[in-house]
């Protein structure tokens, strides 16, 4: 249908877009947001949400208009008229999934009108309560328009009245059922008396308390069997205006549902999926902020960021979240993570990854604030066992997908690079690295990356130096907090020496005895 508001879509500005098809990134794997989206989905299925989350925006103002949409959400009046929509078309969806499975003509029929019907109480409902709210997004804004657009339309309001028409002329057929032995008569309704309430007062005087019950509930099968058919087709028989109406309805209205109406049904999940995931981690405390982002500047920062996929493992069993920080500015375009092992510099690489993957969509990131760059694209690189099929070493597929991902990126790519070549000598990983970091200097993307190498961290003015830490009276424990700091390999050697029993009061007490 024409409508003069002009709405397409409520995720995207521009009309046309299409991200079905769309297959899941390589580095989701790498950042967990594959756990993640699993998680946000379950129970979605029917939508087919995953190509949304594969579709990240490259524009500011494609940004802030998913953003316009998700503080309208957040006032609880609007997402309870928006979710009572949903499952309202969920129910009409179940409908029509029965009129695929059932067998029998009318009966389809029967269930494709029950569908109609849930539509327009839908379709007219939320016209109503969306021109009470208080939307200041374009996007409720427009369709609210739209929808006005389509409830006065002939269209919607022909099916309206046909619908109701027919619901009330099906709920006036009337017909009786003679049952004798094992033959079974179907005739119109002449006033038969009712003999139901007799029988009953009649047996009422050999009731003698309360009785154990022996009644068996019988099964309700969705299917009729062979004698409720035939009944239902000699009905149509004794009333064919009804039927042939019914029929004849079916036919006309095929394509019922409205294709602008569908898509927003569709999409708007995209929303409310996000925002219940996320209800459970602001429930333990922790924080989500709408990003400043920029398709130009690249002085980015986060303050108590923390990694989502970890947050959903933590959270359910009361387990503490940390949450980190960072922030670059020019010409600081690399961080630099080293430290102990185990002590957080993996999580916080995705983290970093994370958020601005979580911002190019439009949505609210892990974080108290934040400020981030929209990447044209974002690559991985994280460690991985040896695939027997490629007939490389684990070094040499290392390299082969380094010289990939260097090969592919922008300087307005984003970067992450966790624990690279650490499977080799001290001294290769010193040159490989130096080498691949050189290159990433001279590119001039964003991005993380974790080594045990700490002469890395201080080798230009692009890159900065992050550290995990440890707890200070105790080196073998780790705070998985990571701070701005010069590297100076302290953490590590104090947590080895531990290990191994060679720190200074460990030595003096075996030296002593």
């Amino acid at each position: 249908m024409s409508s003069t508001s002009g709405f397409h879509s409520i995720l995207f500005v521009e009309p046309g877009e299409n991200v079905d098809g769309r297959e899941e990134p390589p580095f989701f794997g790498d950042l967990n947001l594959d756990h993640v989206l699993e998680s946000m989905t379950a129970g979605r299925d029917e939508y087919e949400l995953n190509p949304f989350f594969y579709a990240p925006l490259h524009d500011v103002a494609a940004v802030r208009y998913r953003h316009e949409v998700l503080r309208d959400l957040e006032k609880n009046d609007v997402c309870e008229s928006i979710t009572a929509f949903a499952e309202k078309t969920r129910r009409m969806c179940e409908h029509l999934v029965q009129v695929e499975k059932r067998h029998h003509a009318l009966q389809k029929q029967s269930w494709f009108l029950d569908a109609a019907e849930v539509y327009c109480e839908a379709v007219r409902s939320l016209a109503e309560e969306l021109a009470r709210r208080a939307v200041g997004s374009r996007g409720l804004q427009g369709f609210r328009d739209y929808l006005a657009d389509y409830c006065a339309s002939e269209r919607f309001t022909s099916l309206a009245a046909e619908t109701r028409a027919l619901k009330d002329a099906l709920s006036g057929v009337q017909y009786a059922v003679r049952i004798r032995g094992n033959r079974v008569t179907v005739s119109r309704y002449e006033g038969e008396a009712d003999y139901s309430a007799e029988v009953e007062q009649t047996f009422a005087k050999f009731k003698q308390g309360a009785a154990k019950s022996y009644l068996v509930r019988l099964p309700d099968f969705a299917d009729m069997d062979h004698v409720e058919a035939q009944i239902l087709d000699r009905v149509a028989r004794l009333h064919p205006d009804v039927f042939e109406a019914l029929d004849a309805y079916c036919g006309r209205h095929r394509d019922y549902l409205d294709e602008t109406i569908g898509r927003f049904d569709r999409e708007m999940q995209f929303y409310l999926a996000y925002l219940e995931y996320i209800a459970r981690f602001e429930s333990a405390g922790l924080p989500f902020c709408y990003p400043q982002v920029s398709a130009h500047s690249k002085e980015v920062s986060a303050d108590d960021a923390f990694d989502l996929a970890l947050a959903n493992k933590l959270v359910p069993g009361c387990g503490d979240v940390v949450c980190n920080g960072f922030y670059l500015e020019e010409p600081e375009r690399i961080v630099v993570v080293t430290g102990p092992n185990n002590g957080g510099k993996t999580t916080f690489a995705r983290m970093f990854g994370q958020l601005h993957y979580l911002a190019s969509l439009g949505l609210l990131v892990p974080a108290r604030s934040a400020r981030l760059f929209l990447p044209d694209r974002l690559f991985a690189h994280f460690e991985r066992e040896e695939d027997i099929e490629t007939l490389r070493g684990k070094l040499e597929d290392e390299l082969v997908r380094v010289h990939e991902i260097l090969e592919r990126a922008t300087s307005d790519s984003v970067i992450v690079m966790n624990e690279s070549f650490g499977a080799t000598t001290l001294q290769d990983a010193l040159f490989l690295g130096t080498e691949v970091m050189k290159r990433i200097v001279d590119l001039g993307p964003l991005g993380v990356y974790v080594t045990f190498v700490d002469e890395l961290s201080s080798l230009s003015e692009s890159t900065v130096s992050m550290v995990s830490t440890i707890v200070p009276e105790n080196p073998a424990v780790r705070t998985y907090k990571i701070v701005r700091r010069p590297a100076d390999g302290l953490a590590y050697a104090w947590a080895i020496a531990e290990k191994y029993g060679l720190t200074y009061e460990r030595l003096k007490e075996r030296v002593a005895s």
